[in-house]
């Protein structure tokens, strides 16, 4: 997903437009650019493909680029090749270009717009959606001899899609304008500045108030002074939020890669859910909205989301069944926004997103919402659009998570699901109050039960290297170990780039065992005992055909460590819980395989941090 950040005040805006693209980088890109003007002074447009590190050089870390005021962009190419053409901030063109601008998001009618624009005289230079969003502001702008809010507005009427846009107008010197429609922009201001960013972490360091702006909503920055519009051009208020996250928290502290860190920063993760929702022994997860009565008379619960989140919803899963008589179904966010569905009142939509801006999940939402069902988000980030409109919400305290492949979050996002599953079983009856208070006690070892886990890093560093030249890995398990192997699967994949699927074990004969051959990798997790026989039995199977054998364990005496070439031991833990404990194992030997096979971690290719467009 692309990332915008702009900034007016009383400094020279360049140097402090790379250093907030800097904290964008995770979000992945392949060009980047600035646009920054003084007063006296036209717009300068520096715009470079590659890293960021080529921007920075080429403007000598900013300080070749003079104006107090600028937009910059790092662009994930979507319309049009990555190119310095391509990349953004854009220009209206024409006899004098009156409007500079960035734009995160998809233009769907573009051509259209395109083909209105080409015949009232415009020219383009670009392949891109965004140069017809910011030509049709300037058409507005000049022939209806407006002010930039009620051009913007024009624009928003006409515009179909997602955006989250910046701008420039020559007559305006000392002011930046934005607006969004689906697409995340945060505004936050100082005693003589005001910055907007595409997300939180860009200018963290910078203040800690932020303004989410609506859909359909404009903004105007002055310096330290910020203004809101609606649709119509009236003046509306935006209420204030604080973030608590850490100014360093989005730092490395040491560690040589983000996600190192972040697979490392759970166990205090878990501790910081644990104590914000557990008081004196009691869980006190749910507003007074979402009461017992809600509960008891609960027939359905809905869980939709996306990735890897979507894993925390099928371990979710397999866990309320467990425990309660409610029968759950988990969602793709992406599918389930064009099925159609029977609506009951008595249901619980439950939607997971570590942004709370995944296009997918918020349309997703929309729907449950407009059928008249009861919304839970669980996010990581307050004041996110689903955040704003779930009927309900979870915060999952996870900080902000620069890594591309998520490790904190979802461990986060579990442990939010499961308080929630054990106070609703406590509710109906399920758990009497022993179960209740032994389950508790046992969330509150995973810490301990994890970092014991992170120390025996070597053991990881040694199996990545051993398989790192790999080209396919299979990951099985029954029940909620076949939950822990889509994530485990998912986490080799995308930082490593190498194929890997995860399988529940029975379905091994269904097809898939035919892809078995001399050296395949197959990673067994094995936790259930009552069907522990049945997943080494089928490990065996693919042994006999080659494969090699990894097992994730914490089980004694079931013959494992004579069949397995490499066995991995986890401490044990009630088995409702066991995928926060076995997922770490598995973080470990993708993080070490990447590494091992040279990759970029952080950055992997052609991958988001968060998924703003279908």
């Amino acid at each position: 997903m692309c990332g915008i950040v702009g900034f007016t005040g009383r400094e020279q805006a360049a140097p402090i437009l790379l250093e907030c693209l800097k904290k964008l980088e995770y979000r992945g890109y392949d060009s980047a650019g600035i646009a920054v003007r003084d007063s006296s002074l036209p717009v300068v447009i520096e715009k470079t493909t590659g890293k960021l590190k080529a921007l920075s050089d080429r403007t000598h870390g900013g300080k070749a680029l003079k104006g107090m005021s600028g937009i910059g962009h790092t662009r994930w190419a979507t319309h049009g090749a990555p190119s310095v053409q391509n990349a953004h901030p854009h220009v209206s063109g024409g006899v004098r270009s009156t409007v500079t601008g960035v734009h995160n998001g998809i233009i769907e009618n573009y051509a259209e717009l395109k083909q209105k624009l080409t015949d009232n005289g415009y020219e383009f230079y670009s392949e891109t959606d965004t140069e017809v969003l910011i030509k049709l502001v300037d058409y507005y702008y000049r022939k209806y001899r407006i002010g930039p809010i009620d051009a913007i507005n024009r624009t928003m009427v006409r515009v179909k899609g997602s955006y989250a846009v910046a701008l420039m107008f020559d007559d305006y010197p000392e002011e930046i304008y934005a607006a969004r429609n689906d697409s995340p922009l945060v505004i936050g201001t100082t005693q003589d500045s005001s910055f907007l960013a595409s997300d939180v972490s860009a200018i963290l360091s910078r203040t800690r108030s932020f303004y989410y702006l609506g859909n359909l909503q404009a903004a105007r920055l002055k310096k330290g002074k910020v203004e809101f519009f609606n649709l119509n051009g009236d003046r509306i208020s935006i209420r204030k939020k604080t973030v608590d996250w850490e100014t360093d928290s989005a730092e490395k502290h040491g560690y040589e890669h983000f996600m190192l860190k972040e697979i490392h920063e759970q166990p205090d993760v878990i501790r910081r859910m644990l104590d914000r929702y557990i008081e004196d022994e009691g869980i006190c997860i749910c507003d007074d909205q979402l009461d017992e009565s809600f509960f008891q008379d609960l027939k359905q619960i809905i869980i939709v989301a996306c990735g890897s989140a979507w894993h925390a919803g099928v371990a979710a899963q397999y866990m309320t069944e467990a425990v309660t008589d409610v029968p759950v179904r988990v969602e793709l966010a992406s599918e389930f926004r064009y099925r159609s569905m029977y609506a009951c009142k008595e249901c619980l939509f439950i939607v997971i997103s570590q942004s709370g801006e995944t296009a997918d999940s918020l349309a997703a939402l929309r729907k449950a919402k407009s059928l008249g069902i009861r919304t839970l988000a669980i996010v990581n980030v307050n004041g996110s659009s689903i955040a704003n409109e779930a009927d309900h919400v979870i915060l999952t305290l996870a900080g902000p998570e620069i890594s591309v492949a998520t490790t904190k979050a979802y461990s986060a996002q579990l442990i939010a699901l499961y308080l929630l599953v054990i106070q609703m079983a406590f509710i109906r009856g399920n758990l009497d109050a022993v179960m209740y208070s032994q389950m508790i006690g046992e969330l509150k070892e995973l810490p301990d039960k994890i970092s014991s886990i992170l120390s025996d890093k070597e053991k990881y560093q040694r199996l990545a290297t051993v398989f790192s030249s790999r080209q396919d890995m299979f990951f099985i398990g029954r029940n909620m170990d076949y939950a822990i192997c889509l994530e485990g699967s998912l986490k080799m994949k995308e930082i490593s780039y190498i194929h890997s699927e995860a399988y529940a074990a029975g379905e091994l004969k269904h097809g898939t065992i035919s892809l078995i051959e001399d050296g395949t990798v197959v990673v067994g997790v094995i936790t259930c005992p009552h069907i522990a026989d049945k997943t080494l039995s089928n490990m065996i199977e693919c042994k006999s055909r080659g494969a090699r054998l990894i097992t994730v364990t914490d089980l004694e005496d079931k013959g494992i460590e004579s069949v397995c070439d490499y066995m991995i031991k986890i401490p044990s833990v009630n088995g409702l819980f066991m995928a926060s404990l076995a997922v770490v194992p598995l973080q470990l030997l993708s993080y070490y395989t990447s590494l091992s096979r040279g990759l970029d971690v952080d950055k992997p290719r052609n991958l988001a941090k968060s998924v703003t467009v279908e």
